[in-house]
């Protein structure tokens, strides 16, 4: 049973989610044989102030 937790800072769209899954799930049913039924894929969305890199939270980053 593949499990996929992704997390992306917050502001996708529902259809851009629903890609996500849709695209997710169809390469592991072609690389790797897995039955899309038994694919499970979680979106987490992170605020942008609980997101850091290169130092800096990520609303700051943003600012620049």
């Amino acid at each position: 049973m593949p499990y996929i937790n992704l997390q992306i800072t917050k502001g996708a769209t529902r259809e851009q989610k629903a890609q996500i899954v849709r695209e997710f799930t169809e390469t592991l049913v072609s690389i790797l044989g897995k039955k899309p039924e038994h694919t499970h894929i979680v979106i987490e969305e992170i605020d942008d102030e609980n997101w850091g890199f290169s130092g800096v939270l990520t609303d700051e980053f943003r600012k620049q």
